[in-house]
C-alpha cells in the first residue's frame, strides 16, 4: 500500500508522529507522500498536502480518492489545511479512506469531512 510506504519515510523527529496518504487521480495514478517536520513547525508539511501536491506538480489536476495512515490507536482525519486543498482537487463525494497500521479504517466522504466546506465553487 502506497500510504504504509510513504508512512515509513516520514521525518518527524519532534513530534514523533508519522503519517502517510496516498492519492489516486483521476488517470489511475497513485502519488503518496509523508510528513516532513520541521523545527520552526509553521514549515512543516502533512502527509496529505504533500501527496497531493505531488500529483499535481505531475499535472493531475482531480483526486477520486485519498488514503490517510497513522499508526494512532483510531485513524485520524486530515487537519483544516489538508482538508482545504483536498476540497480544492476533489468532490464532495470524493472517498477519503482513514487507516491505521493495525487495519482499523474509517470511510467517509470529502463532503461529509468538510460539511460547509469553502471551495473552488465559491470563487466563481
Amino acid at each position: 500500500m502506497a500510504s504504509r510506504s510513504a508512512l515509513k519515510a516520514a521525518y518527524s523527529p519532534y513530534s514523533k508522529i508519522r503519517v502517510g496518504s496516498a492519492v489516486l487521480t483521476d488517470d489511475g495514478q497513485v502519488f503518496s507522500g509523508c510528513n516532513v517536520e520541521n523545527a520552526s513547525y509553521g514549515a512543516t508539511i502533512c502527509a496529505e498536502r504533500t501527496a497531493i501536491l505531488k500529483a499535481v506538480s505531475e499535472g493531475a489536476k482531480s483526486i477520486q480518492a485519498i488514503v490517510v495512515m497513522t499508526e494512532s490507536a483510531e485513524p485520524w482525519a486530515p487537519c483544516g489545511l489538508c482538508r482545504q486543498v483536498i476540497l480544492e482537487f476533489a468532490t464532495l463525494k470524493t472517498p477519503v479512506i482513514l487507516v491505521n497500521t493495525k487495519g482499523k479504517q474509517k470511510r467517509l466522504s470529502v463532503g461529509r469531512l468538510c460539511p460547509y466546506a469553502f471551495s473552488p465553487k465559491q470563487m466563481k
